[in-house]
C-alpha cells in the first residue's frame, strides 16, 4: 500500500511560501499590524508569537512516549549513530557550512553584520535535531516506529541539557555575543514547560479514554491546532521581515544553499555509518533522518528571543522550514531506493 502524507505535511513548503507573501504584504501595506504586535513583549519575547509557538510545540510533544525508553537497550548501535551525528557532528558542520558560505562565498551579496545573523540562525537549526516530522520521514521510509519513539524521546532529553551550551559556544566562536540566561530561559519556556505539560496531558487522556482514542482522535485534533499555530506564526514573522525581504529577496535563495548542503551531508554520514555497521534498514533510515531534519519550531522561537522578530537569524530559521519538506522527501526516496542494499536484519 502506498504511504501518504497529509495535505499540510506534503505541501508544507507551499504553505510557507504563501505565508511569506501574505506576511510581506501585511508588513508593507498594513504596517500598524507589526507595530502593534511589537509592543506586546516581555523579556524580549513576543507574547503573541510565544503563544503560537506553544501551539506548535505542545501537540508535537504529545506524540512522545517516554515509556519507550525501557527499550533503549535494543539496537544500541542505532542510538550511537543518532546521538553522535546529532550532537557531536551536526552543530559544528552546520556552523562550518554557514560560515564558509555567508562570510566568504556569498560575501559580495551579504554584508558582514547580516552574515553573522544568518550564521546564528543556521547554528540554532543545527543544534536542534528533529522531533515531530521525523515520525513522518520514518513512516515513509518503513522505519521501525518503536525505535523512532525511543530516539525522539532521548533526543528531547538531550536538548534540555546540550542545546544551550552548544549554541552559546558556537555563537561565541562566530563573535556573536548572546546572554546565556536568555538562551537557557528559551529552552525552559519552549522545551521543558511544554514537555512537562504534554507528559501530564498524555497520561491523563490515555487513562481516561485509552490509547486508541488518544492516537486516533485526540492527536489528530491537536495536529490542526499545530498547523494553525505554524501558519499564523510565519505570517507574523514575515510581516516584520517585509522590508528585509523586499530589499534582499535573493538572500532567501542564498540562505537555502548551505542548509540544503548540510542536510544531505548529515544524512550521508548517518546512513553510510549505519550501512557499515550492518544495521537493518528499518533502524538505519530513522537514525539518519532525525539528524538531517530540524526542530525548526525551537530554532525559530529561540531566534526571536535572542535577536528579535526583524533579525536575519529569524529569517534563516524560517528558510529552514521552507526547504525542509522537499529536501527530506528526496532523502526518503533515496532511503527507499537503497533498501535492498541492507541485506541484513
Amino acid at each position: 500500500m502506498e504511504k501518504k502524507m497529509n495535505v499540510f505535511e506534503k505541501y508544507l513548503s507551499l504553505w510557507v511560501a504563501i505565508c511569506i507573501v501574505l506576511g510581506v504584504l501585511i508588513g508593507k501595506f498594513i504596517p500598524i499590524f507589526p507595530q502593534t504586535l511589537s509592543k506586546w513583549e516581555y523579556a524580549n519575547v513576543s507574547i503573541p508569537v510565544a503563544i503560537l509557538i506553544w501551539l506548535m510545540i505542545f501537540p508535537m510533544m504529545l506524540k512522545i512516549d517516554f515509556s519507550s525508553l525501557k527499550y533503549v537497550g535494543k539496537n544500541p548501535k542505532g542510538l550511537v549513530v543518532t546521538l553522535t551525528v546529532n550532537w557531536i557532528i551536526k552543530p559544528f558542520t552546520m556552523y562550518f557550512f554557514a560560515w564558509i558560505f555567508f562570510k566568504y562565498i556569498f560575501a559580495a551579496f551579504i554584508n558582514p553584520e547580516l552574515a553573522s545573523e544568518y550564521i546564528a540562525g543556521a547554528v540554532l537549526l543545527g543544534a536542534a535535531p528533529c522531533t515531530a516530522m521525523v515520525f513522518v520521514w520514518s513512516y515513509l521510509s518503513d522505519g521501525d516506529p518503536a525505535y523512532t519513539l525511543v530516539q525522539v524521546a532521548i533526543n528531547d532529553l538531550v536538548i534540555l541539557f546540550a542545546f544551550a551550551p552548544i549554541v552559546s559556544f558556537l555563537l561565541k566562536v562566530g563573535n556573536v555575543d548572546v546572554p546565556f540566561d536568555t538562551l537557557l530561559f528559551s529552552v525552559i519556556i519552549f522545551v521543558l514547560f511544554p514537555l512537562i505539560a504534554a507528559i501530564i496531558t498524555r497520561r491523563y487522556v490515555i487513562n481516561k479514554k485509552g490509547m486508541d482514542w488518544f492516537n486516533n482522535v485526540f492527536l489528530k485534533e491537536f495536529s490542526v491546532v499545530s498547523t494553525i499555530g505554524l501558519l499564523l506564526t510565519l505570517i507574523i514573522l514575515f510581516s516584520f521581515q517585509g522590508e528585509v525581504i523586499l530589499n534582499n529577496y535573493l538572500h532567501i535563495l542564498l540562505i537555502a544553499v548551505p542548509l540544503i548542503i548540510q542536510t544531505f551531508f548529515i544524512f550521508s554520514i548517518g546512513y553510510l555509518w549505519a550501512y557499515k555497521w550492518k544495521l537493518p534498514h528499518r533502524i538505519a533510515a530513522p537514525a539518519s533522518m532525525i539528524g538531517a531534519s530540524n526542530f525548526f519550531e525551537l530554532a525559530v522561537a529561540v531566534a526571536i528571543s535572542l535577536f528579535g522578530l526583524e533579525s536575519g537569524a529569524v529569517l534563516a530559521t524560517v528558510v529552514g522550514v521552507l526547504v525542509e519538506v522537499p529536501v527530506m522527501l528526496t532523502l526518503v526516496n533515496i532511503a527507499n531506493r537503497t533498501r535492498n542494499k541492507f541485506i541484513w536484519g
